[in-house]
Order: structure tokens, then C-alpha cells, then sequence
């Protein structure tokens, strides 16, 4: 037994590696399903956004498998520069002629030749720092004091998030924040604490925009408004509902004619659901679920705790992410824009994704002997 750990334990897991590798190339054919009719009408190549994709996944293999050799160790050593490189991106962003808008949102830094998303790295940074802070304390139970930089590192870029404006990313940020502090050790009474400004400031930040509102009316009712607030999240419905068991069939979507607005991007799960029916989207559902339970699986085996708390917070990040994405098209939360990791056109998103993979990757190398003494993992 001892042998055998040892001849694994340089090795990364291929499960994970196999999961993300399958959903980034079914994310390119889906990319292609969803955008070529569009593309083609309004930009006359209908390759064009499977064409970035493709690039793009490309790209992200190869910083994956690059980052999967890179000690993840020495990660602690540059916690302050990933933070500081989002915070000045995020700042960045929100500078006339450099952040560039998009309806009304101000999102993407608009530079030579291609566009970055710098919330989408700044997810990352901050669990960077996130696990760096808390894993230099080895007490059992936390108390709030003793995460009181966490939350003031996740507030300084939730407040320059929702500046955009940003409203998704911020929650999927402080969702994160939320487990990575319970997995921390903090005191479950003070953690049930925090529940009650958490649902305070939600509701703030609600009512603090009018078009949050009427979003939230749009949630509950879609029907009462159908061609403004209403509209993308009841094409949405339409096309899930279309697509029964099996579906359309793949590249027969109705809904992607210029119905569904952004369906290449966040609401691309909609046209898996009409194309590929509940089978489809459910063996989609099942590939994120598996990658949380691979992520948590390495977060267990880790050789120590930064690489514990990396690994569940790069884990989490994927799959809340993709939960929120799933539950806004499924009409389950109100319409936000967020993409659905691995399979959503974006360049930066998938990037960035494939690279947090990496580092994933190479924390499963470096595997405690901690089995050994405990038959449950």
C-alpha cells in the first residue's frame, strides 16, 4: 500500500484533468451550436465566437498543463502581488477610454487587439490571498478578529466589482468567501453571525439600483413585462422546455435564432437544455459535480493547509459559479449576467478557469501520506 501512494504521488489527477478537458472542447461545439447563426447575420463568419473559443481553449490547455509543474507552494510567496494585480485591474477597469462599456456595464479593459475581464482574475486573487492568510494560523476555532482581513480584502473588491456594475460576480465572491471561512475554522456561532448583515446588505444592494428591482419583479413574474425585463429569461424558459428528454437535436436550436439574447455567452446552458434535452443538461450538472468532488478530494490529500484551502477555494469558485449560471436560466434566481465556467464564449473566463485548474492539478501532485492512517479518504 505504502508503494503504491508513493508511485502516485507525483502523479496529477487525470479524473479532473479529463472532466475540464472534455467540457472545455464540449464548450467550443456548443460555442459553435449557439453563436454560428448570429454570427453569421450580424458579423458575416459564422465561425467567429467558436473561432475565439477554439483559441482560447487552446491557450488555456497550455497554461493548465504548464501551471499542473509549478510548485503551488510558491504561490505564498506572491499572495500580495495576485491581490494587488486585481485590485489595479479591477481599478483599472473603471477608467474612461480603458474600461470598456457594454450595455450600460462597464466590464472588459479594451486593449490592443483583445479584451480582459478582470473580475474573472480577481475571483482568483482573492482566494490566493484567502488561503495564504488563513492557513498561517493553525488555531482550531477562529473568531471574526482572526478573519478580519479576509473580509476586508473581499469587500475592497466586491465594492470595486459592483462599480462596474457587477452585481453576479460580487455574490459568487462573497459565496466563496462565505465556505472558504466555515472550512477555515471559524466559530460556528459567530459564522451564523454574520447571516444577519449578509441578508441585510443583499437586500441593500437590491434596492440601492432601480433596474435591480425590476429584475427581481422580472424573476418572479416574467410574464408581467415580456418584452423588457421579462423577455431573455422567458426565451430561456421557452428553450428548456423545448428540449424534453433528448432534445432538438444538436445545432436545432429554435431559440438561438436571435430569440435568446446572449445565448453563446450566459445563457448558453438554455441551448444545451434544447439541443441535448434534460439528459444533456443533466450530464452537464453531473461533470461540475464531480469536479467539486475531485477538487474537495484533493483539498483532503493536500500536503499542507495552504494547499487545502487553495484547492477548496479554486473548487468552489467553479462549481458556484456554475450554479448561479444554472439557476438564473432555470429561472430559479433572478436574470444576471454571469458565463458558465469552461463551456461560456469568453476568452479571459476560460483562461483564467483552465489556469486555476493547474494549480488544482498540481496540489494532487504533491499528495499527503495522510491515507495511510485514515481508510475514509
Amino acid at each position: 500500500m505504502k508503494k503504491l501512494l508513493e508511485l502516485n504521488k507525483n502523479k496529477p489527477d487525470y479524473w479532473l484533468f479529463g472532466a475540464v478537458v472534455m467540457l472545455v472542447a464540449f464548450g467550443c461545439l456548443m460555442v459553435y451550436s449557439a453563436s454560428y447563426y448570429d454570427a453569421m447575420v450580424n458579423h458575416g463568419d459564422k465561425w467567429l465566437f467558436a473561432r475565439r473559443q477554439i483559441l482560447s481553449a487552446v491557450i488555456g490547455l497550455v497554461a493548465m498543463c504548464a501551471i499542473s509543474f509549478i510548485d503551488f507552494n510558491k504561490l505564498k510567496k506572491l499572495w500580495l502581488a495576485a491581490y494587488l494585480v486585481g485590485f489595479f485591474l479591477l481599478v483599472l477597469v473603471l477608467v474612461p477610454g480603458i474600461g470598456m462599456e457594454v450595455l450600460g456595464a462597464r466590464r472588459w479593459l479594451n486593449l490592443p487587439g483583445f479584451t480582459i475581464q478582470p473580475s474573472e482574475i480577481a475571483k482568483f486573487s482573492f482566494v490566493l490571498f484567502a488561503a495564504w492568510y488563513m492557513a498561517r494560523s493553525t488555531k482550531k476555532n477562529k473568531n471574526l478578529l482572526d478573519m478580519a482581513w479576509v473580509f476586508v480584502a473581499v469587500l475592497i473588491y466586491a465594492a470595486l466589482i459592483m462599480f462596474q456594475p457587477n452585481f453576479s460576480t460580487t455574490m459568487v465572491l462573497l459565496m466563496v468567501m462565505g465556505v472558504l471561512i466555515f472550512v477555515g475554522g471559524l466559530d460556528l456561532k459567530q459564522y451564523l453571525l454574520l447571516a444577519f448583515p449578509a441578508i441585510a446588505g443583499f437586500i441593500a444592494l437590491m434596492v440601492a439600483e432601480p433596474y435591480r428591482m425590476r429584475r427581481l419583479t422580472a424573476f418572479i413574474n416574467p410574464w408581467e413585462n415580456p418584452l423588457e425585463e421579462g423577455f431573455q429569461l422567458i426565451q430561456s424558459l421557452y428553450s428548456l422546455a423545448s428540449g424534453g428528454f433528448f432534445g432538438v437535436g444538436l445545432f436545432q436550436s429554435r431559440q438561438k435564432l436571435l430569440f435568446l439574447p446572449f445565448s453563446e455567452s450566459d445563457f448558453i446552458f438554455s441551448i444545451i437544455g434544447e439541443e441535448l434535452g434534460f439528459f444533456g443538461a443533466g450530464l452537464t450538472v453531473l461533470a461540475f459535480m464531480f469536479i467539486l468532488w475531485r477538487g474537495i478530494r484533493i483539498s483532503m490529500r493536500a500536503e499542507n493547509r495552504f494547499g487545502c484551502y487553495l484547492a477548496v477555494g479554486i473548487s468552489l469558485t467553479i462549481c458556484i459559479q456554475a450554479m448561479v449560471n444554472i439557476a438564473v436560466v432555470s429561472g430559479a434566481i433572478p436574470p444576471t449576467g454571469l458565463p458558465l465556467p469552461f463551456i461560456s464564449a469568453g476568452g479571459t473566463s476560460l483562461i483564467v478557469f483552465m489556469s486555476a485548474v493547474g494549480v488544482l492539478l498540481n496540489i494532487s501532485r504533491k499528495k499527503t501520506n495522510y491515507a495511510l492512517h485514515n481508510k475514509n479518504i
